[in-house]
């Protein structure tokens, strides 16, 4: 995966995006089809050859570089900065559990095998994300503990909907660290990736 800030960019904005929608589920039990199909699609593309080919197009992260570009220059919304930073965080524990790391390949290819009989957006399909999602980061900590009304977060749909997106959330951490990200990075440069963002923003326009 190439190491550059438009890879960088491309990660966090998938971060961005997917928290977003978890979050958007949890508060008003639901969120935008096509956006929520990008985020997860993000688990199947395991072997795009760059960070924007695991979205399909860089279009599609629109919501999730807006987001960015919003918080590199003047961050207001902590709680998604948080729930970014812990999936950050727990990416990084899960890199170095192999036994984890084995469970969600296995996972994913069995997913992708039945893709066939339930499309990417059937229910069938996100309980199986939703279940690799308990399997393997539910088993780190800190666990993400996403806000919202009881209503939604109580029905079953929402719950599963609610993990996939934050194990399409993991995906991105991952295409964050493969391409050189750190939290270091992230600081010293914090200014380089909000010109990245605009410019994609920009290019889209």
């Amino acid at each position: 995966m190439p190491q550059t800030d438009h890879d960088r960019v491309v990660a966090l904005a998938g971060a961005m995006q997917a928290a977003d929608l978890a979050r958007s589920v949890a508060q008003r039990g639901q969120a935008d089809p096509a956006t929520v199909a990008t985020c997860l699609s993000s688990l199947i593309r395991i072997d795009a050859p760059s960070s924007a080919e695991v979205y399909g197009d860089i279009a599609q992260l629109r919501p999730g570089l807006r987001l960015l570009e919003q918080q590199l220059n003047h961050p207001q919304d902590m709680e998604l900065t948080r729930y970014v930073v812990t999936l950050l965080r727990l990416e990084r524990q899960l890199s170095r559990r192999d036994d984890l790391l084995e469970i969600l390949r296995d996972g994913i290819a069995g997913v992708v095998q039945n893709l066939a009989h339930f499309p990417l957006d059937h229910s069938n399909t996100i309980a199986r994300f939703a279940d690799l999602y308990l399997k393997t980061i539910s088993t780190l900590t800190p666990r993400i503990m996403v806000s919202g009304s009881q209503l939604h977060l109580n029905n079953p749909e929402n719950a599963s909907r609610i993990r996939a997106l934050l194990l399409a959330g993991i995906r991105a951490a991952i295409l964050w660290r493969q391409s050189g990200g750190s939290r270091w990075k992230l600081l010293a440069r914090r200014n380089a990736l909000l010109r990245e963002a605009r410019s994609l923003l920009a290019g889209m326009d």
